[in-house]
């Protein structure tokens, strides 16, 4: 079994605070790209013909769609390093473990597929899992972070992107964990500075890319998705850096709720939106960008308020702490100890 290097112990590694708060803005972006998809109103991102106003129409596709699902596939392999290296500690299978809990995942998947929205990712993210994280196990770690290197570029060579970066983005979160740059982000903010100013060079020229082409063009697709990957490497950073500000107590109270109970409320937001779809009259590829974003504001609200309202109460989401019971095969604490008073 190979460790993960310059990593700290898992059995005292302390809970990753910038983890949780990306994760939820993650979810927040997630939410507001898929109001219309769940809701069957197709998946254009940007209409062909002339160009709208920027806060028209214009503004999703060039900071929202496509530039948070690279995010949470990046933290979907942070996640899996993390609890890998716990699952060495604690069991002498640490393999079997991870694969109880992509299965319990792509179980999940299909429910959510067949029984809610067709557009579900967790499936995506169960079989890429168990092609691509699993087996990476076994490799160097300089393995993993030049496989995931080359698997996101010929991705982008050959199909322009889209969801066959998933795999590749797994790889590359497991190296970031391996290589100690995750715990890095929670103790200093230079490595997300200068990420910051990585991924800002090229998102520029990228952006500008995207909008001068038609999206019937066969480049759009391959502009599209990278300046995705730049935009979202510069919302990770940029959150990373912020969280060593004066910002910190805000984006923890505004996101960690969020993010801690991720699972959780992806797959409750589908329903929720089925279920608002009728009050809200007309089809849904007639929703302007304003009603989709009271839509995905007002969902993320409650959800919001349930899960700060939850995690007071219990250490995990309802489905997080199912699957951590079905993961390592033993019933989890469900609800917090109160404080004893003397």
């Amino acid at each position: 079994m190979l460790p993960l290097q310059h990593a700290p112990s898992p059995a005292t590694r302390a809970r990753l605070l910038w983890l949780d708060v990306v994760r939820g803005f993650a979810l927040c972006g997630i939410l507001l790209a898929n109001v219309r998809p769940i809701a069957n109103a197709g998946e254009a991102v940007i209409a062909a013909g002339p160009a709208p106003a920027f806060f028209g129409q214009m503004w999703p596709g060039l900071f929202v769609d496509q530039r948070f699902y690279p995010i949470f596939s990046l933290l979907f392999g942070v996640g899996f390093a993390l609890l890998y290296g716990s699952a060495q500690a604690r069991s002498p299978r640490p393999r079997l473990i991870l694969l109880r809990r992509l299965l319990v995942l792509l179980a999940l998947g299909l429910a959510h597929m067949f029984l809610l929205w067709r557009g579900d990712v967790l499936t995506i993210y169960a079989v890429a899992g168990l092609v691509a994280l699993l087996p990476s196990t076994w490799l160097p770690r300089w393995a993993v972070a030049v496989l995931g290197a080359v698997v996101v570029a010929a991705s982008l060579a050959l199909s322009g992107g889209a969801f066959t970066l998933v795999p590749g983005l797994f790889l590359l979160g497991a190296a970031l964990v391996r290589y100690g740059v995750v715990d890095a982000a929670e103790r200093s903010a230079k490595g997300a500075v200068a990420g910051v100013a990585l991924f800002a060079v090229p998102a520029v020229p990228l952006l500008v890319w995207q909008v001068s082409l038609d999206p019937a063009d066969p480049a759009f697709s391959r502009a599209f998705a990278l300046a995705g990957l730049a935009v979202a490497g510069v919302y990770v950073c940029a959150m990373a850096a912020l969280m060593h500000t004066c910002a910190r107590r805000a984006l923890v109270a505004a996101f960690a709720p969020l993010g801690r109970m991720a699972l959780t409320n992806y797959l409750s937001a589908t329903a929720i939106v089925l279920a608002v779809r009728p009050l809200v009259g007309g089809t849904p590829d007639q929703w302007g960008q304003g009603t989709v974003a009271v839509i995905a504001g007002a969902v993320l609200a409650a959800q919001w308020a349930w899960s700060s309202w939850w995690l007071a109460r219990y250490r995990q989401g309802p489905l997080e702490w199912l699957w951590r019971w079905a993961t390592w095969g033993h019933r989890p604490p469900f609800k917090r100890t109160p404080p004893t008073t003397t």
